[in-house]
């Protein structure tokens, strides 16, 4: 009976643990689109990490991820801001000079009755014409306003997310080395193999982004400064920037940006009998230096690493068609955790060998280091007992 209850104790601990991965994996269900930018974001950013942590060579870890988290949000920050401004600022040249007033006119309220609405709402909302149409669009722009919040907030977890593991990295590190295997084992070579391959895909293609978006600057600008006024492009740095942030998608890259641009700038042209050449002019420049060039040479040099262009391509491709928007980051970390795994068992499986989780290369490499040094070994102890024996007739 007694030897019958530490079975049972152990029986419960593992419903334990199982209950608890089952709970970590729901969340992990639940916010796999968040946890994945975090991801992104950690991965993304860990060179300028390394690099802040080797100039300033700070004490505290904590104040090391919160200048890369700086770093990087408030540019960031700043473009959200320049877009949301230039955006108004566009708006406003097109509905008039009263813009405020255009905006109430779509909710279907009088554009005199701002101040009315502050002031007094149930005398604005009387006054309406259509009071169940603006009730409508009301509930449309708020259903927007909080589609926008819960963006925000997921996003602003990612970056947490992103922080802390900035900071507590090394932590965890050792943690893992001393509790789940060394780092002589077959799983800590695999996890180290992957853990480099994603900050080369995620960082180059970051890198990618933002030298696509430099190049788009100097190409726009650069064309409004030569091109007539009739055929120049409105809002160039704006374009510019969105057209870097479209290179995240492989194959479509710019193509979302300076294709509509160029298709705006021919109907000027022909609106205004300017000419046709400086638009067809714009279109060849961004194909070839904002689409070609960064696809072609410098996506490849940047982010594929040990893995294919062409699977680097795709994973971020089908990864986006298979699991949403988030699949344009999670499909780089399936496709590293498939060649990672295949490239590395594989072989040992097929050839009934020995299993490593380490690069085939480096293992083989590692093992003739391993045979030259026991030759070395065996020659050198050969030599210790010569002189030993030699020794011993003297």
């Amino acid at each position: 009976m007694d030897s019958a209850l530490p079975d049972r104790s152990r029986a419960g601990w593992w419903a334990a643990l199982l209950g608890a991965l089952a709970t970590v994996a729901l969340f992990l269900y639940a916010f796999v689109g968040t946890l994945v930018v975090g991801l992104f974001v950690y991965y993304a950013v860990r060179p300028l990490h390394d690099a802040i942590h080797r100039r300033l060579g700070l004490s505290s870890s904590g104040v090391e991820a919160a200048l890369t988290m700086l770093a990087v949000v408030l540019p960031a920050l700043a473009v959200v801001v320049y877009t949301g401004v230039v955006a108004f600022r566009e708006f406003a040249a097109v509905a008039g000079g009263d813009a405020v007033s255009v905006l109430l006119s779509m909710l279907g309220a009088e554009p005199s009755s701002l101040l009315t609405a502050v002031r007094r709402p149930i005398r604005f909302l009387s006054r309406l014409e259509d009071p169940q149409r603006f009730g409508e669009r009301l509930a449309a722009a708020l259903s927007t306003v909080a589609t926008a919040g819960n963006a925000a907030l997921h996003l602003s977890l990612s970056l947490t997310f992103a922080f802390f593991l900035l900071r507590d990295g090394d932590r965890l590190d050792r943690w893992f080395r001393d509790r789940v295997a060394d780092g002589d084992s077959g799983l800590w070579e695999l996890l180290a193999g992957v853990d480099a391959d994603l900050e080369r895909v995620y960082f180059g293609n970051v890198a990618t982004v933002v030298l696509v978006g430099v190049a788009a600057v100097c190409v726009y600008n650069g064309y409004n400064a030569v091109a007539p006024a009739a055929v120049r492009l409105p809002a160039p740095t704006l374009l510019a920037l969105l057209t870097g942030l479209a290179t995240f998608v492989p194959l479509v890259v710019g193509k979302l940006v300076y294709v509509p641009a160029t298709g705006y700038l021919l109907g000027e042209a022909v609106r205004t009998d300017a000419a046709v050449a400086y638009p067809v002019t714009f279109l060849a420049l961004s194909f070839v230096l904002l689409d070609v060039l960064p696809q072609a040479v410098l996506r490849p040099y940047l982010s594929s690493g040990s893995l294919h262009t062409g699977l680097v391509l795709f994973a971020y491709v089908l990864g986006a068609a298979l699991f949403g928007w988030y699949g344009l980051f999670l499909g780089p970390l399936l496709a590293v955790l498939v060649v990672r795994v295949s490239t590395h068992s594989l072989p040992g499986l097929l050839t009934d060998g020995p299993v490593r989780a380490g690069d085939a290369d480096g293992a083989a490499d590692a093992d003739d280091s391993g045979d030259a040094e026991g030759n070395a070994d065996a020659e050198g102890n050969a030599d210790a007992a010569g002189d030993a024996n030699d020794s011993e007739q003297d």
